[in-house]
């Protein structure tokens, strides 16, 4: 069991409901857009452990090859990495919020549909508020649920702020209720 795997649930499977949960992100931009002042940065990212077979090569090939094909209606543009705990990266960029809900659970149901539900961790939405102040919405795949990442200087939080926005939002996005799994993110690879 990895680290990441350690944080997000270990090696429990990816739920079926999953899907109405994520695009809960995409109903909720109202809310942040216009009650709390907030703007999407423009990017958002899954992250996955990955296996090294053909057949989740070709997934993720085809989840890319399937993004890019509506790239010229949508614009969406998908770069990866790996972090240092071994774990892949797929980034997407485009002006269009609802896009970006739209690439992460292709590649997510594509993911699940080929057996490989369990390796994906968490998906990240990236978004500022009025100070300029970067406020991440991470989905925790394997639980379904959502949590504010605030992070400050020093790999410090804003606890506090984290739950002003759970209190705002709870009745737009399904909130993870145990604060002890709000596990941050850090050095996720959105700029």
């Amino acid at each position: 069991m990895g680290f990441l795997d350690s944080i997000f649930g270990g090696s429990k499977k990816l739920q079926t409901a999953n899907a109405d949960r994520l695009f809960a992100m995409a109903t909720a931009q109202v809310t942040l857009e216009t009650s709390l002042n907030m703007k999407s940065r423009g990017n958002a990212a899954i992250v996955f452990q990955q296996i090294n077979n053909a057949d989740f090569k070709q997934i993720l090939s085809d989840s890319e090859a399937l993004i890019k094909s509506a790239a010229a209606d949508t614009g969406t543009t998908i770069t990866q990495s790996a972090d240092d705990y071994g774990y892949q990266w797929m980034v997407f960029k485009d002006t269009d919020f609802e896009d970006l809900v739209t690439a992460i659970n292709t590649v997510a149901s594509e993911l699940q549909a080929g057996g490989y539900g369990d390796r994906v961790l968490a998906a990240v939405f990236a978004w500022d508020d009025d100070s300029g102040q970067a406020v991440d919405f991470i989905y925790n795949f394997k639980r379904g649920k959502f949590y504010p990442f605030v992070p400050k200087p020093g790999k410090t939080r804003d606890n506090e702020y984290e739950l002003r926005l759970k209190a705002q939002l709870e009745h737009d996005l399904p909130f993870e209720p145990e604060l002890e799994r709000w596990f941050p993110l850090w050095d996720a690879p959105l700029s």
